[in-house]
């Protein structure tokens, strides 16, 4: 397990599309423990390999509730649902930057676990928003191109 460098915004590679995954191996394996590693350094919700620099289609995300804590492998949203809410998001790859951005509030997400096994997701809430946000990721597109003009804010830790 290691942690990974974060590609960070001005990374042309966070434009680029990933590419399926067609073997679940030990470095595929090997490659979602060290996402959650590096997701959890930097106290994130989600992660996608773009974001450390692998375009494969493979994200984790960890709500730190005890219950939802999963790698996926080539997730593709199946259904999106309910209204459209305004949410407040920010991204590890873009330190500091928050805004808020229209997603649904419920989503169905069919993917494939480490074990091969295909799975089918049916989310709400921050779990829905995680999931529409990594895979956004997978096709080249980042939360700061969702903004809503005028939610746009840079928050920096105070200096000690």
């Amino acid at each position: 397990m290691a942690i990974r460098n974060l590609r960070e915004e001005g990374d042309e590679i966070l434009k680029k599309i990933s590419r399926k995954i067609d073997v679940i191996d030990d470095r595929i394996k090997t490659l979602a423990e060290d996402m959650f590693d590096t997701m959890h350094k930097y106290d994130g919700l989600g992660l996608a390999g773009v974001q450390v620099g692998v375009l494969k289609r493979i994200i984790v995300i960890d709500l730190y509730d005890g219950e939802s804590k999963f790698a996926l492998i080539n997730p593709e949203i199946v259904s999106l649902e309910g209204n459209i809410v305004e949410v407040e998001e920010g991204c590890l790859s873009y330190p500091y930057q928050f805004g808020k951005v229209r997603r649904y509030e419920k989503v169905k997400v069919k993917a494939q676990d480490l074990d091969g096994n295909n799975v089918t997701l049916e989310a709400e809430g921050l779990l829905a928003q995680a999931l529409q946000h990594e895979i956004d990721h997978l096709n080249g597109e980042t939360f700061k191109e969702k903004i809503i003009p005028g939610t746009f804010e840079v928050i920096k830790p105070e200096e000690q």
